[in-house]
C-alpha cells in the first residue's frame, strides 16, 4: 500500500472514531478489497452447503462496525485485526446455530490439525477451536490474539506483529507457542469412539 493510502486510510480511521459515518463509508470502500480477501478465505473453510455467503460475511461485519461507538483505530492494521475478530465470532455464531438446530448441541472434540486444515473445516472443529482459543485467552491472552489474527484474520507475522505493536520474532514465538498448547487442549477432547 503506497504511504500516501495508508496516510488517507489512518484520517478516514480517526474521521470515524470521532463520529463521522460517512467516513467508514469511504474506508469500507477503500478497503473493501482486503475485507474480501479475509471473508473469502473464511467461506473457503466453512462446509459445503453453507449457507452464509463472502458477501453476507462482509455486510455483517459493516453492519456490525456501523453500530459501534467509540473506536479509536490508529492505522489499517488495527481495523483488519478488528474486522477478523468480528468475523470470527460470525462464524462461530452461525456454527453454533447450526450444530443447536440439527443436533441439539454436544461439542465434537478434534486435533488442532484437523481444526486447521482448509479442507475438513467443519462446525464442530470450528466450535472445539473457538472453545480452547477461549481457554488459551484466559491463560496467555497475547498468544491467543496472535491466533485470532493468523488463523481467523489471515495476517502474515509481519501484518499480525504491526497490529499487535510487537516484533515478528514475538508473534513467532507466541504462534509456535499457542500452536502446541492448542493441539494439546484438543487432542485432550477427542472422541475416543
Amino acid at each position: 500500500m503506497e504511504p500516501a493510502e495508508s496516510q488517507d486510510i489512518t484520517t478516514l480511521l480517526k474521521a470515524w472514531s470521532e463520529g463521522d459515518r460517512a467516513a467508514l463509508d469511504r474506508l469500507t470502500g477503500r478497503l473493501y478489497p482486503e475485507l474480501r480477501r479475509m471473508a473469502r478465505r473464511h467461506m473457503r473453510e466453512e462446509r459445503a452447503g453453507q449457507t452464509l455467503e463472502t458477501a453476507a460475511l462482509i455486510h455483517e461485519v459493516y453492519l456490525r462496525l456501523v453500530d459501534l461507538k467509540g473506536l479509536e483505530f490508529q492505522h489499517r492494521a488495527q481495523f483488519f485485526a478488528f474486522s477478523a475478530q468480528i468475523m470470527r465470532h460470525i462464524l462461530v455464531d452461525a456454527a453454533r446455530a447450526r450444530r443447536a438446530h440439527k443436533r441439539g448441541g454436544g461439542a465434537f472434540k478434534v486435533s488442532l490439525d484437523q481444526a486447521l486444515d482448509v479442507s475438513q473445516e467443519s462446525d464442530e472443529s470450528l466450535l472445539a477451536l473457538d472453545e480452547a482459543l477461549e481457554a488459551l485467552a484466559q491463560l496467555a491472552p497475547r498468544q491467543a490474539r496472535v491466533v485470532e489474527l493468523r488463523y481467523f484474520g489471515g495476517m502474515s507475522e509481519e501484518e499480525t506483529a504491526e497490529a499487535m505493536k510487537t516484533s515478528p520474532r514475538t508473534v513467532s514465538r507466541d504462534w509456535q507457542f499457542a500452536r502446541a498448547w492448542l493441539m494439546r487442549q484438543l487432542r485432550h477432547g477427542e472422541r475416543t469412539d
